[in-house]
């Protein structure tokens, strides 16, 4: 069974390579800012669900693609990849000492015989209690680059996780793939995890 991640997130490949699985990897090229909806639980779901279904549309053969896109809820509001490092300066100094939940939208279709088929679509939801670091910890850790380049500008498996007091829920959903729910996922359409790509031993 070939399996295919549309992301181009090294989170979510080192996620599924740590459990065993090696996917193949295509970027589905959706613009993402020309996709809205009334919450960001809505929103995640609907990016997963238009990535994988881009990605799909282009396989041949028979393939499981699998779609994904997080964000962080903070007050009703979904937060992506900050702009600049301005902007995640005053979203840290927004969220430190508070609890946010991260969203991440999962889609996985079915492909056979070139063509697209079955899709089962679902959010993991998991919250997270932020430290209240200083603004010069603040400062220091935007300038690493890393907030620019993640969900709800931090990670939790990186440089972000000395600001991570709790996790409520999946800890890989916060990475940006939820391996419980997509086990359940494949179990839908009739797989189990053995039945992917494993991973080169």
């Amino acid at each position: 069974m070939r399996f295919l991640l549309a992301s181009a997130s090294s989170g979510r490949l080192r996620t599924l390579r740590q459990a065993g699985v090696e996917p193949e990897v295509e970027v589905s090229g959706v613009d993402e800012d020309a996709v809205s909806a009334a919450t960001p639980a809505e929103l995640v779901q609907l990016l997963a669900h238009a990535k994988a279904v881009a990605v799909a549309g282009r396989q041949r053969g028979t393939v499981l693609v699998l779609g994904c896109d997080s964000m962080l809820e903070l007050d009703g509001e979904a937060l992506g990849k900050p702009a600049s490092e301005e902007e995640a300066i005053a979203r840290w100094k927004s969220m430190r000492g508070r609890t946010a939940v991260l969203r991440t939208g999962h889609s996985l279709v079915e492909v056979v015989d070139s063509v697209a088929g079955r899709v089962v679509d679902r959010v993991a939801s998991t919250e997270v209690r932020f430290a209240e670091p200083s603004d010069d910890e603040i400062a220091a850790y935007v300038g690493t680059g890393e907030p620019l380049r993640a969900a709800g500008a931090f990670t939790v498996d990186g440089l972000g996780g000395w600001f991570v007091e709790s996790i409520a829920g999946d800890h890989h959903n916060v990475v940006g793939l939820s391996l419980p729910l997509l086990r359940h996922m494949l179990a839908e359409f009739g797989y189990a995890v053995t039945d992917l790509p494993a991973q080169p031993t």
